[in-house]
């Protein structure tokens, strides 16, 4: 191995082990909530960088916890599973990010702080175990709609309804999309949440009802002008076609954009 392959390894295990794309994802939805609920800049940064620590422990303990499960199934796209990446060093970096989503979720208030833990320590269920039973969908419910509060206890404030309402709806349709590539691997190492019940043919399907759902939540709440409440209901409508018809990690991507296009809504009309 060449030095600058070694010295690239522990980055490149930290990247590829932090599920950057569903990490970066409920970042930006944090993001986007705080400007709609009118955060001040300097709250709106320590909030993202609390959210982002607890995504990135997330990830990283759930690249941890499935790492012979991973080896077993011959994931290619995990450093850990294939010895590429540095075990110890994910380690490390996830202890140092529960550490800082600890300290920065409490420097936003008691209530907002203890939530959005709450909220953390829900997907963590999720990774030790919670994946493999009927209740998979649970911790994204609860994670999602977790956020919403987080967002406005923050500012002394309960969400509206539809906010926590229409955040689990999400949670939920995400969750069904993001094993469905993983469906067969899963299935073979012991992993039987409620996608793998539903089945790869009603996932999809189902997963557009809940999705389409939220929307219908969002543009309830949120009332917006018809010809926006038109607008997004097109193009709801056809990203839900995607999750419907796609294949590989389109219907998720999709399923990402529906959220995007939720969340832009709620920086608009809160």
């Amino acid at each position: 191995m060449t030095p600058d392959v070694a010295a690239s390894s522990p980055l490149r295990a930290l990247v590829g082990a932090a599920h950057a794309g569903p990490a970066l994802a409920v970042t930006v939805l944090a993001g986007l909530l705080s400007l709609a609920q009118g955060l001040s800049p300097a709250t709106t940064v320590v909030l993202v960088a609390a959210v982002l620590a607890g995504q990135l422990s997330i990830g990283w303990s759930n690249d941890l916890v499935d790492r012979a499960r991973d080896r077993a199934s011959g994931r290619g796209d995990k450093p850990l599973a294939t010895g590429a990446g540095a075990v110890g060093v994910v380690r490390v970096a996830c202890g140092v990010a529960v550490l800082a989503c600890v300290v920065l979720s409490l420097a936003l208030g008691p209530a907002a702080g203890l939530v959005h833990l709450g909220c953390v320590a829900s997907a963590w269920a999720y990774n030790l175990g919670l994946k493999a039973t009927v209740w998979s969908w649970a911790p994204y419910a609860v994670s999602f709609g977790g956020l919403t509060a987080v967002v406005t206890l923050t500012d002394g404030e309960a969400p509206p309804w539809w906010w926590p309402v229409g955040a689990a709806l999400l949670g939920v349709g995400a969750h069904l999309l993001n094993v469905l590539p993983d469906l067969a691997d899963d299935a073979a190492t012991g992993v039987h949440g409620l996608p793998h019940r539903l089945g790869p043919r009603r996932i999809g399907p189902v997963a557009a009802v809940v999705l389409v759902a939220a929307s219908a939540v969002v543009l309830v709440g949120a009332g917006p002008p018809p010809a926006a409440s038109v607008a997004v209901a097109v193009v709801v409508l056809g990203l839900a076609t995607v999750v419907v018809t796609g294949s590989g990690r389109s219907p998720f991507v999709a399923a990402v954009g529906i959220a995007l296009v939720d969340a832009l809504l709620l920086v608009v009309a809160r």
